[in-house]
C-alpha cells in the first residue's frame, strides 16, 4: 500500500468524532499509514424531525456513503445500527470490530435507578423501540411512566435531565463510554427489559468493494463472533421489512460451556409504542460459520414472529 494518507469519512458529532478517532487508531497500526478524519454532515445532522417521522433509515449514512462512491473518502465508520440492512454492490462491509456492551443504560436525576423512579415520570427517548419496552415493562410492573420524544446528542439529552425538563433519559451505553462518560450511568437496562437496536454497540467500517487491499488491511479489524451476531440481528429486522426506526429490539448472544463457545441465541422483539401488544421470541442454535446461516437464523425467528402478528405491531413497514 502507498504511504499516502487515508481518508476516513465521518459524522460530525462528538460520538462520531470519538469512535472514528479510534478507528483511526487501530487501522493506522494495522496498515502503517496515517488517517486523516474528513467531518461530513448528513441528513440526519440537520433534520429537527424526529427519526421516526423521516424515516430512520440511511439518515445518517447516505452522506458517508455517497462521498465513498465519490472517492473524496477512502473509508467510512458507521455506528452499525444506522445501516440500513440492504448493503450496496459498490460498497464492502470491511470490518465489524469487536462490539461494545450493546445495552440500552438510564441517566436520572438523583442517581435514580428505572423502578424507583416517581409515578408519572417523564423519560425521554428518540426511539420507538426503546418506548414500546420501556411502557410494556411498565404496564407489567405497575409502573406509571411517560415517553417524552426527544432528539439531540449526548450533551442536549442529557441536559433535559440536569434542567429538570425530564426525570430521565436513554441512551446507548456503548456510545456514553466511547465519549468518556459512562459514569454519568445511573441504571443499566437489563437485556430483558429492554432489548437493543439490531447491531447496537458495534461499528461498521466501509469501503469501496473493488479496493481489494484496503479491504484486506480492514479485515484484520474485524471480530467474527460480532460479525456473525449483528448479521442474525440485521437479518432478522430485514425479515420484518422493518426500517432501523422501526420498534424492533434484537440481539444475538454467545452461550458458552466454560471457555468454549457452544450456541447462539437469537433474541427479537416488536411492540406498539405504548406497550400494550407486545410479540417477544428467541431461538437457540449452533454458531453460525457463514454469513448464510446467519442469515437463516435471523429469518427464522422473523418467520416466525409474523406467524404471531409482528407485522401488525410497527405501524407502516418500511420498503
Amino acid at each position: 500500500m502507498s504511504s499516502k494518507a487515508l481518508r476516513l469519512g465521518t459524522r460530525r458529532s462528538r460520538l462520531a468524532m470519538a469512535q472514528s478517532g479510534q478507528v483511526a487508531d487501530a487501522v493506522s497500526q494495522v496498515t502503517g499509514r496515517a488517517v486523516e478524519l474528513v467531518e461530513i454532515t448528513t441528513y440526519g445532522d440537520t433534520s429537527r424531525e424526529h427519526l421516526a417521522q423521516i424515516g430512520g433509515t440511511g439518515v445518517f449514512v447516505t452522506a458517508l456513503r455517497d462521498a465513498l462512491l465519490k472517492g473524496e473518502v477512502d473509508f467510512a465508520v458507521h455506528s452499525l445500527k444506522d445501516l440500513p440492512t440492504a448493503q450496496p454492490e459498490e460498497l464492502a462491509l470491511a470490518a465489524v470490530p469487536l462490539r461494545e456492551d450493546p445495552r440500552d443504560v438510564i441517566v436520572a436525576r438523583d442517581a435514580l435507578k428505572f423502578t424507583d423512579l416517581p409515578r408519572g415520570a417523564r423519560i425521554g427517548t428518540g426511539s420507538p423501540r426503546r418506548m414500546a419496552q420501556l411502557n410494556a415493562y411498565a404496564r407489567s410492573h405497575g409502573l406509571d411512566i411517560e415517553t417524552v420524544p426527544i432528539r439531540g446528542n449526548v450533551d442536549t439529552r442529557i441536559g433535559y435531565v440536569h434542567d429538570g425538563e425530564l426525570d430521565a433519559v436513554v441512551l446507548a451505553a456503548a456510545g456514553l463510554s466511547r465519549i468518556g462518560r459512562i459514569d454519568e450511568v445511573t441504571d443499566f437496562l437489563s437485556i430483558d427489559t429492554v432489548l437493543p437496536a439490531p447491531g447496537q454497540g458495534a461499528l461498521a467500517i466501509e469501503c469501496a468493494a473493488d479496493n481489494a487491499e484496503l479491504i484486506a488491511a480492514l479485515g484484520e479489524l474485524d471480530d467474527p463472533f460480532t460479525r456473525v451476531a449483528v448479521t442474525a440481528e440485521r437479518s432478522l429486522l430485514a425479515a420484518l421489512e422493518a426500517g432501523c426506526s422501526a420498534p424492533v429490539g434484537a440481539l444475538a448472544d454467545l452461550l458458552a460451556d466454560g471457555q468454549i463457545v457452544k450456541e447462539m441465541r437469537l433474541r427479537g422483539v416488536v411492540g406498539t409504542t405504548d406497550g400494550a401488544r407486545m410479540v417477544q421470541l428467541s431461538t437457540t442454535g449452533p454458531v453460525p460459520e457463514t454469513n448464510d446461516q446467519a442469515m437463516a437464523l435471523g429469518r427464522e425467528l422473523a418467520a416466525e414472529m409474523l406467524a404471531q402478528g409482528a407485522a401488525g405491531l410497527m405501524g407502516e413497514r418500511a420498503h
